[in-house]
């Protein structure tokens, strides 16, 4: 029996430009999942830096952490700061 070797796979390392961070977020946006939507933003955000991002949000880096995981729930104030920073906008469509 040969054994396979697994590594361990971190989203963030493959969100390296704007365009893959927007694809990423609309991707997890069109599930319609609120706490899948906050961790994938948590995911960008470690992408990017999440002491970075607390700067320039005005929020703590314990703040993002709690939000933006599997089990936060960010304001709607929270999202847009974040989405805002990350050079994201939001839009809707019927």
């Amino acid at each position: 029996m040969t054994r396979e070797t697994v590594t361990p796979y971190d989203p963030a390392e493959a969100l390296t430009c704007p365009e893959a961070i927007a694809a990423f977020m609309t991707e997890a946006f069109e599930t319609g999942d609120a706490a899948f939507i906050a961790k994938a933003l948590g995911v960008v955000a470690r992408a990017k830096g999440v002491s970075e991002l607390a700067r320039q949000t005005g929020l703590s880096r314990q703040q993002l952490y709690d939000g933006l995981s599997e089990r936060g729930n960010p304001t709607l104030k929270t999202l847009i700061a974040v989405m805002q920073a990350l050079g994201l906008t939001i839009t809707a469509k019927a």
